[in-house]
């Protein structure tokens, strides 16, 4: 008896420790995330991932190629887009447009990781559009299919709105993901970008919970 006491105190002891373990994976709020109140506007039907970053922002340099494998591999009730934001800095405005720019003439694909390159490898210097359509054109984008619709109003739109949700979100800084337009992730709690990855997993998952919790 005192033998199947101790045994029961132990599987006690050890199921406490995997609750521990559980609990601690678990994202909490103020700590991993902020809360988005009131939510952005998102996609229906799906979790979506909003990444706000900036082409002239190092940091987003570095995390694009591990977010970009990441954003290939989410599961099918999750999507990821992204919003360009400027901060009010006319320079990063223009980026913004470009952005948008290849998006709307079908270069994203081709061109956004050498978008990255030239800023912070080459550094290639975007401070007129007509630098920014140069450049493009000499990547193989068509110069004036292109250059209309940096110049469109259209793409201005798109970066006012991209500028709107980073206000009402309290983006700060950027790289800055957003789960579901309801959960900010608190860069701070993670001590790399494969662990901010992971991070929002976390938050993904629990987004996905509270849906089926309606």
């Amino acid at each position: 008896m005192k033998k199947l006491a101790v045994l029961l105190f132990a599987g006690l002891i050890s199921a406490f420790a995997i609750s521990g373990l559980s609990l601690a994976a678990e994202p909490l709020a103020g700590r991993d995330y902020k809360a988005v109140n009131p939510p952005l506007a998102t996609a229906k039907g799906k979790i979506e991932v909003i990444e706000f970053f900036s082409y002239g922002c190092p940091h987003c340099s570095d995390f694009h190629p591990l977010i970009s494998q990441w954003a290939a591999k989410l599961p099918k009730d999750v999507s990821f887009r992204r919003a360009p934001v400027s901060f009010n800095r006319p320079e990063w405005a223009r980026l913004s447009r470009l952005y948008f720019a290849l998006d709307a003439t079908g270069d994203l694909a081709k061109l956004d990781a050498a978008v990255f390159i030239a800023i912070h490898e080459q550094r290639v210097m975007f401070r007129t559009d007509e630098a920014v359509v140069s450049w493009a054109a000499s990547k193989g984008a068509d110069a004036k299919k292109f250059g209309d619709a940096l110049a469109s109003f259209s793409m201005q739109s798109k970066v006012q709105r991209a500028d709107q949700d980073a206000t009402a979100a309290r983006i700060a800084g950027v790289p800055a993901l957003v789960v579901d337009g309801k959960f900010l992730i608190n860069n701070e709690a993670a001590g790399s970008y494969d662990e901010l990855l992971k991070l929002a997993d976390g938050v993904i998952a629990k987004a996905r919970q509270e849906r089926k919790g309606k």
